[in-house]
Formats: structure tokens, sequence, C-alpha cells
């Protein structure tokens, strides 16, 4: 098992969770993920991921119902919606996340993406959430250095940047994680398995697989954790994936793996814009 990261003010936070995209959005299919959601919480996934965006709400419910009974075991993260990030906006969403998850405080609570409102501003409301006992923690999402940067003297409170990071997408590998790591932040990382399965499919992957005995995916996953710095978010919503996943955390991979995967999958040499799906 791997050593918990933690973020800026000490607190343990689990490296690898679970991920609600996309959930929340087919009554059909609530059950199948409230299961999938409980599963990975029996299995040591504790950190559930979602937003007011997925599935407008719907997402958040599904987490309310999985986590019911068992609110003091699972470190809880939500997001705002960027037009909902202004002083009083953010806090009327986090109240509605709240009530739709059945929970009286989220345990990090982030800025989904910049859009119009301004940094600021979100801070504020978040500075007033956190005095409430609404959220304990606070940070932000799809953010690159000059957002993190514009925090100013905030920056010490921001408690992670969660963003796009997987092995077809390390542009924030020049800058961001160092940016990140001298301050002690962790990074989360979201779709760490790529989107469409085209990253899985590539020979670097397969051949590193092989060596461990293990899936592509979980190979992906592992590599979002060789540091210590990332916590990784991969959805899933069957059983065997959610077991895949969280294998993925006994896997160490050596020096050669890392230069077969380096191989395949360049690393930034320049600064590149921030990825985001």
């Amino acid at each position: 098992m791997r050593t918990m990261p933690t973020l800026p003010d000490g607190t343990p936070i689990p490296p690898l969770g679970q991920g609600t995209w996309h959930m929340g959005e087919n009554a059909r299919a609530r059950a199948a993920e409230v299961d999938a959601l409980r599963l990975g919480l029996d299995l040591g996934m504790t950190l559930i991921d979602t937003a007011e965006m997925y599935g407008e709400g719907g997402a958040e419910e599904v987490v309310g119902e999985a986590i019911a009974g068992r609110r003091d075991g699972v470190f809880l993260v939500s997001k705002v919606y960027p037009h909902n990030a202004s002083r009083r906006g953010a806090v009327a969403a986090c109240e509605r996340s709240l009530k739709r998850m059945r929970v009286e405080t989220v345990d990090l609570y982030l800025l989904h993406w910049r859009g119009s409102v301004p940094l600021a501003d979100t801070v504020e409301a978040f500075e007033a959430l956190r005095r409430a006992g609404k959220i304990r923690h606070w940070g932000v999402s799809n953010c690159d250095v000059d957002d993190l940067e514009e925090l100013g003297a905030a920056l010490a409170e921001c408690a992670t940047d969660q963003v796009l990071y997987s092995l077809e997408h390390r542009g924030v590998e020049f800058d961001l994680l160092p940016f990140c790591a001298q301050r002690r932040m962790p990074v989360m990382a979201y779709s760490p398995v790529g989107q469409g399965g085209r990253m899985l499919r590539h020979k670097a992957l397969a051949e590193v697989a092989s060596r461990h005995g293990a899936t592509p995916a979980q190979i992906a996953i592992a590599w979002t954790l060789r540091d210590g710095n990332v916590i990784s978010i991969p959805k899933a919503a069957d059983p065997a994936h959610v077991r895949a996943n969280a294998a993925a955390r006994d896997i160490t991979l050596t020096k050669d793996d890392l230069v077969t995967l380096d191989a395949g999958f360049t690393p930034p040499v320049r600064k590149r814009g921030l990825a985001m799906l």
C-alpha cells in the first residue's frame, strides 16, 4: 500500500480515489453506480470526487446514496460551476450540493474552472464557507501556474489543483507539478487512463503491463501515483473495473518501466497550454 499524501496543512488524503463524471445521467444506471462507489469504499478508495456539473447534480445525488451511513470514512470532494463562483453564488451552490449529498460538510471544495468571476471573489466565498463549517478545505481545478500565482497570499490556503493528467497529457510536468510540489500542494489527476481507449492501446503500456501481469489501465494509474504528490481519481461503474483500479495502488513501477513509458509518451520540454476535457 502507498503512503497517503497530505494537503498543505498536513491533512492526509487518499492517493487513489473514485471519479463520478457521467454518473447520475441515467436513472437506470443509478443502482449500479451506487454499488460501484460502495465497493470502491470497501476496497479503500475512500476519496470520492464529484461536481455540481456532473449530471446537473445527479452525480452528487448518487454519491449521497453511496455514502449514506458511512460519511465519516469518506473524503468528499465537489466542485462549483464558474458561473456560480461569486461571493453569494458559491455559498448557495455549496448548500445545494450539501443537500443533494445529504451531508453537512464537504472535505474539499473546488472551483471547477476559471470563468468571469474574479478569483478573489471566489476565495472570499470559500473562506466564508469554511468559517461556517460547510467545507473543510478549498482548492481549484483546471488552473495553470499563472492562475495560482494570481491567488497571491490566498495561495497558502489553496489545498490542491485538479487537472487533466495522464501519459498522453503530460504538459503539467513542465511547470505546474514542480510549482505545486514546492508548496507541498498535491495535484489531483482526472482522466488518468485517458478517454476513448486510444492511450491504453499503446505498445509501451502493453509492454509494461505484461511485466507486471497487469492491465494497461492499471499501469496508467500507477504511473500517476509514482511520486507521491499526485492523487488519481479514475471513474469506474462496474465491479471488475473498480477492483482493477484499486489493485493499481499495489503496482510499483521500476526505472526500466519509466524509461519505456517515457519513450512511448514523451515528457514535455517546453511550456504547453493547460489541457482540459
